[in-house]
């Protein structure tokens, strides 16, 4: 833009201000903006404008909601101390310690704009999915970003006006991004989606939210964005027919019913349709058959007059049931407010209909920033304190999280994530992450509550602890009478009874608080159970070192306060027993054919392509611990080493070494279960395993004393990552006591853990 552009939108930004402001006050932003313009004077922005439109821009939105002074200096100002030469000294002599604070804040959140600085980073972002290691073995960049992220959502909790000004100033970078290159539009397009659209929300900044939204959208799925626009543009004369046509026939049946109301229509906006689409595609339905993509909005004067609006909807089209929300009587923890209900419209095509009172659509489109207490000298109201009481949670977090990685995973899943909204037995409304379980809800109402669940109903039916919770249900607790504590399973993933990040965080913190020499002694028997359960052998050093840990204690203490959960240490043995040793002194085995019993994978140590095949005593699978015995005239069987037929060999020179290659195929194990015999247990059985995407090969069961039954049956699986959560998962059966892997020779097998602090009670299985 040219210098006349910027002084025009200079003098929008100071009409908007003196439309609401007092003299004084927009003297002060005259002051600030003048401050601004001469710090950042010569600097340019990469699209090539004067740099100070990029403040003067994020100022006038901010203008648009009606800020008061302090915030709209704030953002004319918030770049001066990250780009030019101006401290927050400077800036608390000028302007007073207020807008120095906000200035600082909105800094300090500036610097977790990793992304946009670094060339080289990926465009996926940490808000697109990186993974930490809690113990330790994160990747650096990505550790120090989540610590950045972490001291952004404290600075946010001390002052929403913080990320008021930040989600501005990502507004107009987001509406600029083409000057970008076309990695950093990905990566900054990325973390828009994942973090500040999600924050929009939160904050009830619907009209804010939808733009990030669409604007990410624009850059993130470029080829669906305009498929999209131009499905829209083609229907549009339409579409508009059909809105006005509903628009007036409401409007007409609230006038002959006495209600002042003002009805509008609207269409969705594209990313909102493209997430529809993406479910329709699921169900097969195609564009041309999605005819809700339109929104009829009722602004009534008083509350008393959008239930009264809502019965002349109903009237005039048919309710479709299930499809009415009552956000008036109980408000999101956004503030939001508004009567929804889906009807059959003209045509039989479906409609949604919003009513509210104007103060509820300002509340609905402004959130945070209709409400008084951030006007200039506003009051704070306790409904306004309870409304946002996340940001308190924030806090809170703040004190009692140990690691940066599990702060921003609590963040992530149950303040940005979707959500949905339950009853507790008197009647409260109670907001929960998508996902979220009896249990959640339970630490949810309080920590002492969840530490002694023992059963939950929803909706009058007694249900397990891991069922998921629907919106509108009501959950009810039963507390055990006597203290008891957590379980360790709750922490297990694959049992799936926990689905927020606060929950089980409160499980490890209970955890935690035990002494250490019982979390020891705890974690060394879950690891002994799975090992066990998967007959693999480890010394307990090596598996220390593995992962990444100290000693066997650290390791042991780390699953017994639930830090680290055991399908994590399969998942890692399982990884290392594929890395294959270097070039020149291995040879790639030959396969055989799906399903037969060569060993395809496996590589024989110094050796040329020599047969292979899985010995059928032991069947070993992908990520045991193996070696191979050179056979006569039929080359390498392949044992786990652990095998009695190998540990009793008397010719030890045909023992060769052998490892897992890169190859995946599908070998057999055989598993035991011992259970209660009960109508339905072999169904239930069969359902997990077919669940887990598992072939079953044979299954039997034979009679046992005192009603009990044991069912031996034979899998396919790709490796002991996907037996360890097939383990799990039948553990958890209703009547099974015990879930192990046996052989044909080795009938109970023996393995776990060995070591010097383990031989008391373990043999050293992997020694002759």
């Amino acid at each position: 833009m040219s210098p006349t552009a910027t002084t025009v939108r200079a003098e929008t930004l100071l009409k908007a201000v003196r439309s609401y402001l007092p003299d004084d006050r927009v003297a002060f932003v005259e002051m600030s903006l003048e401050f601004a313009a001469e710090a950042h004077k010569g600097q340019s922005r990469k699209s090539g404008e004067p740099y100070i439109e990029h403040p003067i821009a994020t100022a006038e939105y901010l203008a648009r909601l009606r800020m008061d002074a302090t915030t709209i200096a704030a953002a004319l100002l918030h770049d001066v101390i990250e780009d030019c030469d101006v401290s927050v000294e400077v800036l608390e002599a000028r302007f007073g310690a207020e807008v120095a604070k906000l200035v600082d804040g909105v800094t300090k959140m500036s610097r977790i704009d990793v992304l946009e600085r670094n060339e080289g980073a990926e465009a996926g972002g940490l808000a697109a999915g990186t993974e930490f290691d809690l113990n330790g073995g994160a990747d650096q960049k990505a550790a120090e970003r989540a610590a950045t992220l972490r001291k952004m959502f404290v600075a946010m909790a001390h002052d929403v006006r913080v990320l008021l000004i930040k989600l501005a100033d990502r507004l107009h970078n987001m509406l600029t991004l083409k000057a970008l290159s076309p990695d950093r539009q990905l990566a900054i397009a990325r973390e828009t989606l994942d973090i500040y659209a999600p924050l929009a929300h939160r904050l009830g900044m619907g009209d804010l939210k939808w733009r990030l939204e669409d604007e990410a959208f624009k850059y993130l799925h470029a080829r669906e964005y305009k498929q999209i626009s131009r499905m829209l543009s083609r229907k549009r004369a339409e579409r508009e027919a059909y809105v006005d046509r509903c628009t007036m026939a409401l409007q007409e049946a609230l006038e002959k019913s006495g209600i002042q109301g003002q009805v509008t229509g609207r269409a969705k906006h594209l990313y909102s349709i493209f997430n529809k689409m993406d479910r329709y595609g699921q169900m097969g339905r195609k564009f041309s058959e999605i005819y809700d993509l339109i929104a009829l909005r009722v602004i009534v004067e008083t509350e008393a007059e959008s239930y009264a609006a809502l019965g002349v909807a109903h009237s005039l089209w048919r309710p479709i049931p299930g499809q009415f929300d009552d956000y008036i009587a109980s408000p999101k923890d956004n503030m939001y407010q508004s009567l929804h209900t889906s009807v059959v419209g003209f045509d039989g095509y479906p409609l949604e209909v919003q009513i509210r009172t104007q103060r509820m659509h300002e509340v609905a489109e402004q959130g945070v920033a209709a409400h008084v207490a951030y006007k200039e000298g506003g009051p704070q109201s306790d409904r306004f304190e309870q409304r946002m009481s996340w940001l308190k949670q924030l806090l809170d977090w703040q004190r009692d999280m140990h690691g940066d990685a599990e702060y921003l995973e609590t963040i992530k899943t149950d303040i940005l994530g979707d959500t949905v909204f339950v009853y507790t037995p008197r009647g409260d409304v109670i907001e929960l992450a998508k996902g979220a379980t009896p249990l959640d809800f339970a630490y949810r109402i309080h920590t002492e509550l969840g530490h002694n669940c023992v059963g939950a109903m929803v909706n009058g039916k007694l249900v397990t602890l891991n069922t998921e919770i629907q919106n509108g249900d009501t959950v009810e607790i039963k507390k055990s009478k006597n203290a008891r504590g957590p379980s360790l399973d709750w922490l297990n993933p694959s049992l799936g009874y926990l689905g927020t990040a606060s929950a089980r965080e409160k499980v490890r913190n209970w955890f935690r608080r035990q002494e250490r020499t019982a979390s020891i002694e705890r974690g060394r028997d879950v690891m002994e159970r799975s090992l066990r359960h998967l007959s693999v052998a480890v010394k307990e050093d090596q598996l220390a070192t593995l992962m990444g840990f100290a000693s066997p204690a650290d390791l042991f203490e780390a699953l017994g306060t639930g830090h680290l959960d055991v399908q994590k240490v399969i998942d890692r043995l399982s990884t290392a027993a594929t890395v294959q040793p270097s070039a020149g002194v291995q040879a790639q085995a030959k396969s055989g054919p799906a399903g037969d019993s060569s060993a395809s994978g496996v590589v024989v140590m110094g050796a040329g392509n020599i047969l292979t095949k899985v010995a059928r005593c032991c069947l070993p699978v992908y990520g045991d611990p193996i070696i191979g015995y050179l056979t006569r005239g039929r080359g390498v069987s392949v044992h786990r080493e652990n095998c009695p037929n190998i540990r009793g060999e008397d010719e030890p020179e045909r023992l060769v070494e052998v490892a897992w290659g890169h190859a995946e195929n599908r070998l057999p194990v055989r598993v035991r279960l011992d259970a209660y015999d009960r109508v339905g247990l072999l169904r239930d059985i069969t359902s997990v395993v077919s669940a887990e995407r598992v072939n079953i090969h044979s299954i039997s069961s034979e009679e046992q004393p005192g009603g009990r039954c044991t069912v031996a049956l034979t899998v396919y699986t790709t490796g002991i990552d996907q037996l360890g959560r097939l383990f799990a998962k039948l553990g958890a059966v209703r009547g099974v006591s015990t879930v192990d892997r046996t052989s044909l020779v080795d009938r109970r097998p023996r393995s776990g853990l060995s070591g010097t602090t383990g031989e008391s009670r373990l043999r050293a299985v992997l020694e002759p």
